[in-house]
């Protein structure tokens, strides 16, 4: 499951790029052309981290996305402003 976010499927799209000369035509010009047309692809912002699952933590692909949202509770290492026993 390479390239795919585990919460939202979200996965590579495929689209075009354009190349082109000239000026616009609001600059002054007489417009812009098209010179070529390739393939690319728009992948999404995957992070790799451990994540809350039940009672367990587990590592995850998740995009950025759904990590601001809040659909992602990530795993707490330590409880903050805490001194570690030891």
């Amino acid at each position: 499951m390479g390239q795919r976010c585990a919460y939202c499927d979200k996965s590579p799209v495929s689209g075009n790029s354009l190349t082109q000369r000239g000026k616009a035509k609001y600059l002054g010009g007489n417009g812009r052309k098209t010179t070529g047309i390739t393939l690319r692809v728009f992948r999404p912002n995957l992070q790799k981290i451990r994540v809350q699952e039940g009672g367990s933590t587990v590592t995850r692909r998740v995009c950025v996305k759904c990590i601001r949202s809040g659909k992602v509770t990530k795993a707490v290492v330590r409880k903050p402003f805490t001194i570690p026993n030891g």
